[in-house]
């Protein structure tokens, strides 16, 4: 059986750990969603700054899976990854509608997309060659 997923934006933990008085070493957090919850696939949607190259290649060869987002840049000089609405269309698709998260189903039932009409769509097919 598959491990669980994660979908981490980037800015908002940041921000908020960085409010608590400390930094987020994230080699370390990604040892612990994989030790903790058992995480196969850590995806951080995060704003992209070439300039920021070396830590989306540090983040990778820790294992995550990097979504980038283009960044809106504001007038006083601040920057923002516009993320939340892509963060909430990958980690609210489901793909049985007949199984998946009790929690979910009691939170947002009546936001959840399922997949199991897009078997026509997305079935992969074997080559016949």
């Amino acid at each position: 059986m598959p491990g669980n997923f994660a979908f981490i934006d980037s800015q908002n933990v940041n921000l908020g750990i960085r409010e608590l008085g400390w930094r987020l070493d994230f080699k370390r957090f990604r040892v612990y969603l994989k030790e903790k919850y058992d995480v196969e696939r850590a995806y951080i949607f995060i704003g992209y700054m070439p300039e920021n190259q070396k830590l989306y290649t540090r983040l990778q060869e820790f294992g995550y899976i990097l979504i980038h987002k283009p960044i809106l840049r504001y007038k006083d000089g601040t920057v923002k990854g516009n993320c939340d609405a892509e963060l909430v269309l990958q980690a609210m698709i489901v793909p049985n509608s007949k199984k998946y998260s009790a929690l979910l189903k009691r939170a947002a039932r009546e936001k959840l997309v399922t997949m199991d009409n897009l078997k026509h769509k997305l079935e992969h097919k074997k080559s016949t060659a």
